[in-house]
């Protein structure tokens, strides 16, 4: 029993949920990608996977088989989506990892949900290890790209952060060369003590040298 556990713990290890979230608004009459991304943990491991989309629209009540992708085949299953869907994930190998696809000329009809199913094997020496992951997409159809909140709110704080930067800097060159140039004149009021008192010892010495004359 131990061991068993020792092997169902090496598997979940081996193996994240779907880790990249996708984009959720689409432009009309442009291409859109459908990200779904199932990271793979332990490269280690030998593992096969397939990919089947799903596809519920607007006036849908439930969803409908879009996609599938297993052995290296791709099939479009929406009469919907017909030479307008691509595969977009990983090529030239059973395991799996990007699920991704591409919609070519998006139309409105395309606002939807979509769902992303990962179906994996982890292949061991004396059994297999069967994983299942899903993913929600939630797209909207727009005529042009709008920008999110968060996007507007970083680009002002980058601006905000350059703006503080510069202002600091000015600071900082202000106060070296205040301190640079202080330092220069006592250093010239040290030379010109330093001088008079040099020329003072002189004075003195010369004044004694003729008395003693």
């Amino acid at each position: 029993i131990r061991g068993d556990k020792i092997g169902f713990l090496t598997a979940w290890s081996s193996f994240s949920p779907l880790c990249m979230d996708s984009d959720t608004e689409a432009v009309a009459s442009e291409g859109f990608k459908l990200g779904c991304i199932s990271c793979k943990m332990r490269g280690e491991v030998r593992a096969e996977a397939k990919v089947d989309w799903f596809f519920k629209g607007v006036d849908d009540t439930e969803f409908i088989p879009l996609y599938s992708y297993e052995n290296q085949v791709g099939e479009v299953r929406d009469p919907r989506f017909f030479e307008r869907l691509h595969w977009n994930g990983s090529k030239h190998t059973q395991d799996l990892q990007d699920g991704s696809l591409y919609i070519l000329n998006v139309t409105y009809n395309d606002t939807g949900t979509y769902n992303c199913l990962f179906f994996r094997s982890l292949m061991y020496n004396n059994y297999e290890f069967q994983t299942n992951t899903t993913k929600l997409i939630n797209v909207n159809v727009v005529a042009r790209l709008t920008r999110g909140m968060a996007s507007i709110l970083s680009e002002v704080m980058m601006y905000v952060s350059i703006i503080g930067l510069q202002f600091w800097l000015v600071v900082e060159m202000i106060y070296c060369y205040r301190k640079i140039a202080a330092a220069g004149e006592e250093a010239l009021r040290e030379s010109a003590a330093e001088y008079l008192a040099i020329a003072s010892e002189s004075k003195d010495n010369c004044a004694g040298v003729q008395v003693a004359e």
